[in-house]
C-alpha cells in the first residue's frame, strides 16, 4: 500500500537574514492604516501575523544552529561571504520591487488620451472608445451604425441595460460634433416571478448623460485647449461608474427575486434624505428670518447635506465647508438660480453646489463622505452585533424631530456573493476611492466612531498606541506637521488684523498630549450609523480647518520663538509711562496662549455596566484662548469657542474676565462664523481700550 505523499508546505527562505529582509521594504508596512478605519487594514494585519510566524520560525532555526560546534574559522568566514552576497541581491532586488510597485500604485498618473488628429473620425473612436470601456467593466456592448445624424450605443450586464443615444452633427464635414441625445437605464430580473422585477432611474440617466458630456466635450475642445491628459482621467471615471453598475449587477443576479433592491435603494433613501434636509432648511431659515438660508449655518446646525450621484453611482453627504471654501462658493455662485422644489433653499445653488464639488481638484476647505459598496469582506462585529438602533446614533440635531424615526438599513452585501465569490461591504469614504488623504481624526472622535458603528467593541486598544507612525506625536502634529523631526511641544504664529483694528497677535498653540489618526473609511450598515459618523467628523473638521487658516511653526525651531519680543531701544518718556498706567497704551503685540481642551475616554474598569455607559454624551470640540488684561489690571482674559450646533451660528463663545468691557456675544460668534476665531482676543483688547479712552 503506497504512502500517502507528504502536504506541501511554504518554501523557507535559505537564511534568517533573507527572512527578516522582506519585511524591511518601505511599504511592508503602511503607517497610516494601522487602525480598523482605513482603507485596507486587512494588508497590515496580515503582514504583522507573518512578522510573528517568521519571527518564530527565526527563534527555532537560532536555537537549533546554536548547539552545533563552530570552531572552524574558515566555515565561520564563509557564513559571513555567503550573509553579505545574500545581502547584497536582497536589497537590489527589494529595491527593484518597491520601484516597479510604487510606479504601478500611483493614483492619477496618466499619458493621455490617444484622441485621433483627423477630427473626421472622431465619432467613430468614441464609439469605440465607449464599447471598450463597457467590455472592460464585463457588460455586453453594441454600437449600431450612424443613420440621419444619430448613433446608438447599447451596453449591458444579466439585470443592468445602458441605451445611450448620440446626436452627430456634422454641418461641417471636417469637425463633426457628438453630443448625447439620451440616456437611458433599464434594469430586470431574468426568469423572476416577481410583480415589480424591472426599474429604471432618471437620476442615473442624468448621472451618466453628465459623465459621457463631460469626455466629449473635452476631446472636442481646440486642439490649443484640449487637455488628453484631462479627457483620460475623464474616461477613467466614466469605466470606474461602468464597473460599480456591474458589481450591483453580479449581486443583482445571484440575489434574484427582490435583487432590483440593489439598485434602487439609492434612490428611495436620497428623496427622504432630502425632504429632511429640505424640512431642516426651513426650520433654520424661519429662526434666521431668511428667505435662503446661509450654506455654512446649514452645515453646522443640520444633518449632513445629501447629494446624490455626485462622484459616483451612489449618494454622497457634504460633512463641513470652511469659510473660505463658503466665500468662495457664495462670491461665484450665479444670480437668479432656480432650486428644486423638494431641495432646500439655500445661498448657493445646487447646480453650482455640485459642479464646484465634483470639479478636479477636489476644491480645499470642503469635507465629503460617499457611501459606496467596496469589494471587501464585512468586519466580525456586521455579523455578531445585535441592533442597537438606540445605541447607534449620535444626532445631535433636534430641528425636525422626524428625523429620529427615520431608519434606512443599507443592503446586506453578505447575503449575495459576487462572482468567484467575493464579499462586498458598504463603507462610508473620505478619500473618493484613494485619490485624496482621509481626515485627520483625534484618537477620542476614534473612539466615539467605533461606539457609533459597533457600541460592544470600543477601542480600548487604541488607547495604548504612541502614535499611527511609530512615534510620539499629537494629532495636532499630523495636521499641521505630517512629518515632523520631532514633536514640539508648541506651535506659534501671528495673526495680523487686515484692518489693523488691534496690535499683531502672538499665538502660541500647544499641542493636546493625544494621538491621531488618518480616517480613510469606515464600514456602515445603516443611515443612522451614517449620520453619527458624521456629525463626529463633523466637529473634527472644524477644529481642523480653523487650525489650518493659520499658518503654524514649530516653536524654536525656527529660531522665531521670541518673534514680537524684539529689544527696543527707545527712550521711554512720561508720556509713555502715564500711557501704560492708564492702559491706552498700544503694544507692539499681544500674546496670546491657545489651548485646546481634550476629556479622556472614559476608563473601562470604572465605565459601569447599565446601557448608559455605551452611549456616552458627546464631548464637543473646543478652543480656549488667554491673553493679558488690559494694564494696570492684572489677570487673564480667557475666551472660550465650543463647537454648539444649538447656536444660531452652529458655535459658542464665552468670555472670562474683561471687567467692564460691553461684548456682544453674538457678534463674537459671527465673527467666528466667518473665519476669525483667532481674532477674538484682539477684538477684546479693542472694545477694552476703546472703554478706557
Amino acid at each position: 500500500m503506497s504512502s500517502q505523499p507528504p502536504e506541501a508546505k511554504t518554501p523557507l527562505p535559505p537564511t534568517i537574514l533573507t527572512a527578516f529582509q522582506q519585511f524591511t521594504s518601505p511599504d511592508t508596512i503602511s503607517s497610516g492604516s494601522l487602525h480598523p478605519f482605513s482603507a485596507s487594514p486587512e494588508e497590515n494585519i496580515a503582514a504583522l501575523r507573518k512578522i510573528l510566524d517568521t519571527a518564530n520560525q527565526a527563534a527555532l532555526s537560532l536555537n537549533a544552529h546554536h548547539s552545533l560546534p563552530l570552531s572552524n574559522p574558515k566555515l565561520l568566514s564563509l557564513y559571513r561571504q555567503g550573509t553579505n552576497i545574500s545581502y547584497a541581491v536582497q536589497q537590489a532586488d527589494q529595491n527593484v520591487r518597491f520601484i516597479a510597485s510604487t510606479l504601478r500604485k500611483r493614483v492619477g498618473i496618466t499619458y493621455g488620451e490617444d484622441i485621433p488628429l483627423d477630427r473626421v473620425e472622431l465619432p467613430e473612436w468614441f464609439l469605440e472608445r465607449l464599447r471598450e470601456w463597457g467590455m472592460s467593466a464585463g457588460m455586453e456592448a453594441f454600437n449600431e451604425p450612424e443613420r440621419d445624424g444619430h448613433s446608438t450605443a447599447v451596453l449591458g450586464g444579466k439585470v443592468l441595460v445602458v441605451d445611450i443615444d448620440f446626436l452627430v452633427n456634422r454641418s461641417d464635414p471636417e469637425r463633426p460634433l457628438v453630443d448625447v441625445a439620451a440616456c437611458k437605464t433599464q434594469y430586470a430580473i431574468p426568469n423572476s416571478t416577481a410583480t415589480s422585477s424591472t426599474g429604471n432611474s432618471t437620476s442615473l440617466d442624468g448621472f451618466l448623460a453628465d459623465a459621457i458630456r463631460a469626455f466629449l466635450g473635452e476631446v472636442q475642445k481646440e486642439d490649443a485647449k484640449r487637455d488628453s491628459v484631462e479627457a483620460a482621467r475623464l474616461g477613467d471615471l466614466l469605466a470606474d461608474h461602468f464597473s460599480y453598475l456591474m458589481k450591483l449587477d453580479h449581486l443583482a443576479l445571484s440575489e434574484g427575486d427582490g435583487g432590483l433592491r440593489w439598485f434602487t435603494f439609492i434612490d428611495r433613501m436620497s428623496l427622504e434624505v432630502e425632504k429632511l434636509a429640505n424640512s431642516e432648511a426651513e426650520v433654520l431659515s424661519k429662526q434666521q428670518s431668511v428667505a435662503k438660508l446661509p450654506l455654512d449655518i446649514f452645515l453646522m446646525r443640520s444633518h449632513a447635506l445629501p447629494l446624490p450621484y455626485l462622484r459616483t453611482p451612489s449618494i454622497s453627504f457634504l460633512t463641513y465647508l470652511s469659510p473660505l471654501a463658503y466665500l468662495k462658493l457664495l462670491r461665484t455662485s450665479p444670480t437668479n438660480a432656480a432650486t428644486p422644489s423638494h431641495l432646500p433653499k439655500l445661498d448657493v445653488p445646487f447646480q453650482h453646489l455640485r459642479r464646484s464639488l465634483a470639479s478636479h481638484p477636489r476644491p480645499p476647505g470642503a469635507t465629503t463622505a460617499t457611501l459606496v459598496l467596496s469589494p471587501t469582506a464585512p468586519p466580525a462585529y456586521h455579523a455578531d452585533s445585535m441592533s442597537m438602533s438606540a445605541l447607534d446614533t449620535r444626532s445631535s440635531s433636534t430641528l425636525v424631530p422626524s428625523a429620529a424615526d427615520m431608519e434606512h438599513v443599507f443592503p446586506a452585501a453578505r447575503e449575495a456573493q459576487g462572482p468567484q465569490g467575493q464579499q462586498f461591504t458598504w463603507i462610508l469614504d473620505f478619500t473618493e476611492g484613494g485619490k485624496y488623504p482621509g481626515v485627520v481624526m483625534s484618537q477620542s472622535r476614534m473612539h466615539e466612531i467605533e461606539l457609533a458603528v459597533n457600541p460592544f467593541g470600543a477601542m480600548e486598544h487604541l488607547q495604548n498606541v504612541q502614535m499611527m507612525s511609530f512615534s510620539a506625536g499629537s494629532w495636532v502634529d499630523l495636521l499641521l506637521n505630517s512629518q515632523p523631526p520631532i514633536s514640539p511641544e508648541r506651535y506659534i504664529t501671528t495673526y495680523i488684523s487686515p484692518t489693523s483694528a488691534h496690535p499683531p497677535l502672538h499665538l502660541r498653540l500647544t499641542v493636546p498630549d493625544e494621538p491621531g489618526f488618518i480616517l480613510e473609511s469606515v464600514p456602515v450598515r445603516s443611515l443612522k450609523e451614517v449620520w453619527s459618523i458624521l456629525e463626529i467628523v463633523r466637529e473634527q473638521c472644524w477644529l481642523n480647518e480653523t487650525l489650518s487658516s493659520c499658518h503654524w511653526v514649530p516653536e524654536g525651531l525656527n529660531g522665531d520663538g521670541n518673534a514680537g519680543d524684539g529689544d527696543e531701544d527707545d527712550k521711554v518718556t512720561d508720556d509713555d509711562l502715564q500711557a501704560v498706567l492708564k492702559g491706552t497704551v498700544r503694544p507692539q503685540s499681544i500674546p496670546v496662549n491657545v489651548y485646546l481642551p481634550t476629556q479622556a475616554p472614559p476608563d473601562p474598569l470604572f465605565g459601569g455596566t447599565d446601557m448608559d455607559a455605551f452611549a456616552p454624551p458627546p464631548r464637543r470640540a473646543r478652543i480656549v484662548m488667554t491673553a493679558p488684561e488690559r494694564p494696570p489690571i492684572s489677570g487673564l482674559v480667557e475666551i472660550g469657542v465650543t463647537f454648539d450646533p444649538g447656536r444660531p451660528r452652529g458655535v459658542a463663545v464665552d468670555v472670562s474676565g474683561a471687567m467692564g468691557v460691553d461684548l456682544r456675544v453674538d457678534a463674537l460668534e459671527e465673527v467666528c462664523r466667518r473665519g476669525g476665531l483667532f481674532g477674538l482676543p484682539g477684538r477684546v483688547w479693542k472694545k477694552a481700550h476703546e472703554t478706557v479712552l
